[in-house]
């Protein structure tokens, strides 16, 4: 059986802060971690929901709908799938079909895109 988890649903803006203020407001969340660039925030303890991560993109460009063509497709978000075995859920997920990416930012994280190229994040928590 998998040990994959949907833990956070990651959201580039222009202003992380910003957006996950207005997010805290509208869901009624709360920060559980405050970086220069990136904050997560999810629902008070003992509610269900989802975390939401929020990362600074310099140069992101808003999203349009109905979708148009644009010279260049910009990620908008993507997954982080919390695991318990980082190199064993790797291997499932690359047998599944997704491939590694070039980029890979730390040790405790292995970012890979699945076959239509979106990037999602396996991750497992650290001791600290």
């Amino acid at each position: 059986m998998s040990s994959a988890r949907l833990s956070t649903v990651v959201l580039d803006a222009s202003d992380a802060h910003e957006l996950a203020g207005f997010s805290m407001r509208l869901l009624g969340y709360e920060v559980r971690a405050d970086e220069p660039d990136r904050v997560l925030i999810g629902p008070p303890p003992g509610a269900p929901g989802t975390a939401l991560a929020f990362e600074t993109e310099p140069g992101c460009v808003p999203p349009v709908r109905p979708t148009r063509r644009r010279e260049e497709q910009q990620m908008m978000l993507h997954l982080d799938i919390e695991v318990d075995d980082l190199e064993a859920e790797t291997g499932r997920a690359v047998a599944e079909g997704a491939r590694l990416a070039d980029y890979q930012p730390q040790d405790d994280v292995r970012v890979l895109l699945d076959p239509s190229g979106h990037p999602f994040c396996l991750w497992v928590e650290t001791p600290a």
